[in-house]
């Protein structure tokens, strides 16, 4: 049997072509060279590597496109790959570049039946819903618009819908590095048999081990930490593993 490890996952947000980073969604900053920083991080030893297109124009949607391109030629590892999933064609337009898994987040909302439509195109295990969360309730559209949606019953009905994963975005954390949200991911782990990619808050080696021991997290996903060195993704495994959390150190 398989062993079940604990990923770590870096993010890209990617803005007009370029690496960027804020906190709450807000105050945006470059990061960094995404080619370069893709490159390191498989080196040190991330799972997967995610990247998000944000408030792009059909012309930024062209560049985006093309970094895809980039980055899978360039690395091996899974890219989970959002931002502008609003049909089957679009999701196939990514998975023909390289993506091995997409992320819907606002437009499953909007529209929920999409997410049977990916599960039936592609298989669920391709298809992550991103939920970003707000003192309990989903938002969407970069997080600027409430839905009255609750949290927890979003996550059941994401999974009745289709979708194979979940990454789940505690917007009251992002970008703070104060920990991620162990009580919210926790609850969700008890509302769905989903895996749960979470994100948002991590700042210390100890917050992931706390997200994926306590918070109950398949796979712990940041971006400043890593972009700004704060924490390298080799340093982190060492450590989670010698706490006896299971992680993929053979790469």
């Amino acid at each position: 049997m398989e062993r079940v490890v604990k990923r770590i996952i870096p993010c890209f947000d990617i803005y007009r072509g370029k690496l960027v980073k804020g906190i709450n969604f807000e105050n945006l900053r470059e990061a960094g060279d995404v080619r370069h920083l893709a490159r390191r991080y498989v080196q040190e030893g991330a799972d997967e590597l995610t990247l998000l297109d944000i408030k792009s124009t059909p012309q930024e949607r062209q560049q985006f496109l093309t970094l895809v391109k980039e980055i899978r030629k360039m690395v091996e590892v899974p890219l989970l790959i959002g931002g502008g999933v609003n049909s089957v064609e679009v999701a196939r337009e990514l998975f023909d570049i390289g993506a091995s898994k997409i992320t819907v987040g606002s437009m499953a909302v909007r529209k929920p039946q999409l997410l049977e439509e990916l599960a039936n195109a592609f298989g669920s295990s391709r298809i992550v819903c991103a939920i970003d969360a707000k003192e309990g309730e989903v938002m969407i559209g970069g997080g600027r618009e409430k839905t009255g949606i609750a949290v927890l019953d979003w996550v059941r009905e994401v999974e009745k819908r289709g979708a194979g994963e979940i990454l789940l975005t505690s917007m009251d954390k992002d970008g703070t590095r104060e920990g991620f949200d162990n009580h919210l991911t926790k609850a969700c782990k008890g509302a769905t048999s989903l895996k749960i990619i979470a994100s948002g808050g991590g700042g210390t080696m100890e917050h992931f081990a706390q997200i994926l021991t306590f918070g109950e997290a398949d796979a712990a996903l940041a971006a400043s930490v890593f972009h700004f060195r704060t924490i390298t993704i080799a340093e982190l495994k060492i450590f989670l593993d010698n706490r006896g959390i299971p992680v993929r150190l053979e790469y």
